[in-house]
């Protein structure tokens, strides 16, 4: 791999002597996800595998461009996964993962993506190799760092090896479906979230309140005749249409985007025209509306959360919630220090920048 990395190295340095721009890229999964991608692909798919992987230790480390689907398969073959459900949208990379920092339905139970980041090296835009945290999960030497890479969107530089920290399949899992308002949904999801019950994953639509117990088989049997409900069945396969929003919510014109909403568990059900779905005990709520971005926006952080346009309409208002002057200097910082020549995916994250 050691070409590979010369290769790339080689690339990096001649785009910073020249400003030419760069778009890191695995399965391009994601490319719709953020501000227009722009530059010459850097593709990351050939510096690919699995280093290191001890399930007794619950860490695997893999290089960037390792296909998710390939990690997975190692993880099921010792009863294990990725707690977070990171989204596959098609043949996604290790790296993009990462990179993104999405995470899936059970999210709220075990933590978001940027949690299980053990520890990463990365390429500069110096062509240095920089190496953050380490690979068990008692080395947390420079964990801010990984965790500020989580979700960085490539704009830092080439992420090449990663540490991720991996969990247990649990030993049962079921789910149970409530027919409430989503007002009814969210007043029970906060009471059930103070309680000592496995619950793994929830979703609200259109009068249905889906709610998965997880963990092990005595928990799951107590909490379904506690919580009463009707047993879904083939819930795995709607969990994973969740994950990868081939759900027919998801499937709706994007002519004004579909906005993901980040918001206190607590908050009330939003006075916002247009078709909603909930997640995650109430703090990711998804929102088709015809509303000014604006007062989606506004909506947003007087609820004490915010809103970013996730996928479709109108980009030129700005993907993320704008940043405060402070938030903003210090991002600025970091691009400057990590990308002197700011060639890694420009503009991705935050126009002009």
């Amino acid at each position: 791999m050691q070409t590979t990395l010369d290769n790339f190295r080689e690339r990096i340095l001649a785009a910073s002597a020249s400003g030419i721009a760069l778009q890191i890229q695995g399965g391009g999964t994601k490319h719709w996800y953020g501000q227009e991608v722009q530059g010459e692909v850097l593709d990351t798919r050939a510096y690919s595998g699995i280093l290191a992987y001890d399930p007794t230790e619950l860490v695997l480390t893999a290089r960037s461009g390792t296909p998710l689907a390939e990690i997975e398969t190692a993880l099921a073959a010792q009863n294990q996964m990725l707690a977070f459900e990171p989204p596959h949208f098609g043949a996604t990379t290790i790296g993009g993962v990462v990179a993104a920092g999405l995470s899936g339905p059970r999210r709220p139970a075990v933590g978001a993506a940027r949690d299980f980041v053990l520890g990463v090296s990365l390429l500069n835009g110096q062509g240095q190799v920089l190496e953050f945290g380490g690979q068990v999960m008692k080395n947390v030497a420079g964990y801010d760092v990984s965790r500020l890479l989580t979700g960085s969107m490539g704009c830092l530089g080439l992420l090449l090896d990663i540490s991720i920290k991996v969990l247990p399949r649990p030993f049962a899992e079921t789910t149970l479906v409530f027919a409430l308002s989503e007002a009814d949904a969210l007043t029970r999801l906060n009471q059930w979230a103070g309680q000592a019950l496995p619950i793994s994953a929830s979703c609200w639509h259109v009068g249905r309140l889906m709610l998965r117990l997880s963990g092990a088989e005595a928990a799951v049997r107590a909490a379904k005749v506690r919580l009463g409900g009707e047993e879904m069945q083939d819930a795995t396969a709607f969990w994973i249409a969740l994950r990868e929003q081939t759900q027919d919510f998801f499937q709706q014109e994007e002519e004004h985007g579909l906005w993901r909403l980040s918001l206190p568990s607590t908050s009330a059900a939003l006075k916002l025209t247009g078709k909603s779905m909930i997640e995650w005990g109430g703090a990711q709520r998804w929102l088709y509306s015809t509303e000014k971005p604006e007062l989606i926006r506004l909506t947003a952080l007087a609820a004490g959360g915010h809103a970013s346009l996730f996928r479709g309409g109108d980009k030129s208002i700005g993907v993320f919630a704008p940043l405060s002057a402070p938030l903003e200097k210090i991002h600025r910082r970091l691009k400057n220090t990590f990308d002197p020549a700011g060639i890694f995916n420009p503009g991705r994250m935050y126009k002009g920048w």
